[in-house]
């Protein structure tokens, strides 16, 4: 079965996900502005295999994304939170807050 591609609301939402800067970097008071990142899908919480719909998406630099020892694919849950003091859903939180215009009800989780 393929996968099914985004239309063109969830993409110019996923862009605007991106243009926040990344969401890690925010909560640990960096400076994200200008900054684009990756677009990262929730991956906990999701039910099953598979990507999430690009509304529960989050801003991610590349450190914070994977491969870094520090990114959200490289920790468990309890690790990540444990590490971070935050959680992946509280990061979707602050991402569909600032985008809350753009997210469609059926897709909240705020």
């Amino acid at each position: 079965m393929a996968k099914k591609q985004p239309g063109a609301a969830e993409k110019r939402y996923m862009g605007r996900v991106a243009a926040l800067g990344c969401a890690v970097c925010k909560r640990l008071g960096y400076d994200v502005e200008g900054m684009q990142a990756a677009v990262h899908h929730r991956i906990r919480g999701r039910g099953g295999w598979g990507r999430t719909s690009s509304y529960q998406t989050i801003p991610v630099c590349g450190a914070h994304h994977q491969h870094s020892g520090e990114g959200i694919h490289d920790m468990g849950d309890t690790e990540y939170q444990a590490h971070f003091g935050f959680s992946e859903f509280d990061l979707l939180t602050d991402t569909q807050t600032a985008l809350l215009a753009h997210v469609p009800e059926s897709e909240r989780v705020i």
